[in-house]
């Protein structure tokens, strides 16, 4: 009678473990596919950004002002010369239509991108340099250096950053250039707190210890003990900068405040509320578009923050 127990108590045992183990599986397919679909989607983007003077279509502030707002599909007699890489095209499809002045939707959605990735990008980095690094020294260093830095970046979060905005596109103008600078040192806040409380925990640990035991110097200890252990918290944060910063733009776009020379998705939105009624895709297709890519960033930055998690790096 035990035996039969106890053999019934290691079969559910073991029934319990196979299908633990099956759950876990399911959850790592689950997060695997919640990882590979972002990166797909955001490496589709930059290949458009990238190879957008390569494709043979109009530019994208060509006005064709016989197909003005024509719908998906429409075949369109585009001048020779009005392509950039193929002259001698005299017949294009406008896959997504055309806006109300006769631009092709396709082509200012790749050259939009561009706008978009750059001041996504660009602003998080310079941030992340100069935030991450003064983050690290005013943790290690305390001190004097401690209540500058965060007087400095608590001065900073307290200013408005439109008034910012609006000085620097009235007295410099609305560069994209401008505009990055501007952005990027909104975010050195941001950055130095996350670093310098990072840098905090990891200070006082016991390989900082033997490192100091050791000799070895404070730039030395910074570089090669607490800078790698760092960087992953700030590259994670910087990813949902990105799309938090992509979205700024199209906000910064509806106030006049984007680039003005180059077509963007916050742009094209901007334009294309005029005609919701009329033609809503002309503010739905690129709002979607920008849907998806800050959705990318934030499940990729989610993701790694959960790969570099040792409480969740088990699931």
């Amino acid at each position: 009678m035990s035996r039969s127990i106890h053999g019934f108590e290691r079969r559910a045992r073991v029934a319990e473990a196979v299908a633990s183990s099956g759950a876990r599986g399911a959850r790592r397919r689950k997060l695997n596919v919640m990882l590979w679909l972002p990166i797909a989607w955001i490496a589709f983007v930059f290949g458009c950004a990238l190879s957008a003077d390569w494709w043979p279509m109009p530019e994208p502030d060509y006005m064709d002002f016989l197909s003005q707002g024509a719908p998906p599909g429409t075949t369109g007699e585009v001048p020779i010369g009005a392509f950039e890489s193929s002259e001698g095209l005299e017949h294009y499809v406008f896959w997504l239509g055309t806006d109300m002045m006769g631009r092709d939707i396709v082509s200012r959605l790749m050259f939009g991108a561009r706008v978009s990735l750059t001041l996504g990008l660009l602003a998080p980095l310079i941030g992340l340099v100069i935030g991450g690094g003064l983050g690290m020294a005013a943790g290690y260093w305390r001190g004097m250096l401690e209540a500058t830095a965060v007087g400095v970046t608590d001065t900073i979060l307290a200013f408005p950053g439109i008034v910012l905005l609006l000085a620097i596109v009235f007295y410099l103008g609305g560069s994209l250039l401008n505009l990055t600078l501007a952005l990027g040192f909104l975010t050195v806040p941001a950055f130095y707190r996350v670093a310098r409380a990072n840098t905090l925990t990891y200070a006082e640990r016991e390989f900082v210890t033997a490192a100091k035991a050791m000799g070895a110097s404070d730039v030395s200890i910074l570089a090669r003990e607490i800078l790698p252990n760092v960087i992953m918290p700030m590259l994670v944060y910087a990813l949902l900068i990105v799309a938090l910063l992509i979205v700024v733009e199209g906000v910064l776009s509806f106030l006049g405040l984007s680039v003005p020379t180059a077509p963007s998705w916050g742009g094209m939105i901007a334009e294309g509320r005029e005609y919701l009624d009329e033609h809503p895709r002309l503010c739905f297709v690129p709002a979607f578009v920008m849907f998806l890519t800050v959705l990318s960033f934030n499940l990729l930055g989610d993701r790694l923050r959960g790969l570099t998690d040792v409480r969740e790096s088990n699931i």
